[in-house]
């Protein structure tokens, strides 16, 4: 497996788990600061690395009317911030190729939307950048058919690619991840990282918003970990009811602890 290296540690077969996590969107700078704050204490106390994780543009909303974060320039300034007061790397979702150049100035990670996810010119761009590129799996993707999009990234000569889980549609805002993509998609060659939170979205469930079921996301973290993955993409929230985008399907900072607890101990039996 082709590991991916960041500063202080690398993410891949025969490395920690990793947390990918922060709020669903930047939710202004002093908030999201300090949910990127409590979740690395977490993440350290239980022995995993951590990368936050937050979108300055959610250009796939419900509806035209919800919040979609402070836009490009500001929410790039925030997330350099947090990266400096944090010390940790930053991963954010781009949206077009305009958006590369500005976002790789300040982001560890480039991370692609699974609703575009096939989109040739962006993950060209995207890879020419030299960043590490996280790719969610479409929802309407087969597992399987992740391979052309990891060689479309590393046609460019970048090997530093991850791709994410984040369920399959199941039919009238029903999302079911079949495990068995997990290790599909890991037969490539590159890390897999398991998205515990988006897997339990029920997309546009109240109508002009998504809803969720957030009392799932342990369920499904140990049956991933188990399956074998290489980190855990999770969007937390102090409180996710006054969370400005997807809180239904958020989990709670005071309830991570164990639920990152829980992996660690199956990651290791796994990995023993």
């Amino acid at each position: 497996m082709k590991n991916i290296n960041l500063a202080n540690f690398s993410i891949g077969q025969g490395n920690p788990l990793v947390l990918i996590a922060g709020p669903c969107v930047l939710e202004g700078f002093e908030r999201s600061l300090k949910i990127g704050k409590r979740a690395k204490e977490i993440a350290t106390k239980v022995g995993m690395p951590y990368i936050f994780k937050a979108s300055f543009d959610k250009a796939n909303r419900s509806s035209y009317k919800s919040f979609r974060g402070p836009g490009l320039k500001e929410g790039l300034a925030m997330l350099k911030r947090i990266k400096e007061e944090l010390q940790v790397p930053v991963l954010s979702d781009i949206h077009t190729e305009e958006q590369v150049e500005p976002a790789a100035e300040v982001l560890d990670i480039l991370q692609i939307p699974a609703f575009l996810c096939r989109q040739t010119d962006l993950l060209h761009k995207a890879a020419l950048s030299g960043k590490i590129v996280n790719v969610k799996k479409g929802q309407f993707m087969a597992p399987k058919d992740m391979g052309n999009v990891v060689d479309k990234i590393t046609a460019t000569g970048n090997e530093n690619v991850m791709l994410t889980e984040r369920g399959a549609s199941f039919g009238y805002n029903n999302l079911v991840v079949d495990m068995r993509s997990l290790p599909i998609m890991r037969s490539f060659g590159h890390p897999v990282i398991f998205d515990a939170t988006h897997s339990v979205q029920l997309p546009g469930g109240n109508g002009t918003s998504s809803s969720g079921n957030r009392e799932y996301v342990e369920y499904l973290v140990r049956a991933a970990v188990g399956a074998g993955v290489d980190g855990l993409f999770m969007e937390v929230h102090d409180n996710p009811e006054e969370a400005l985008s997807d809180g239904p399907n958020m989990v709670y900072l005071d309830k991570l602890e164990a639920i990152l607890q829980s992996a660690m101990d199956i990651h290791r039996i796994v990995n023993r």
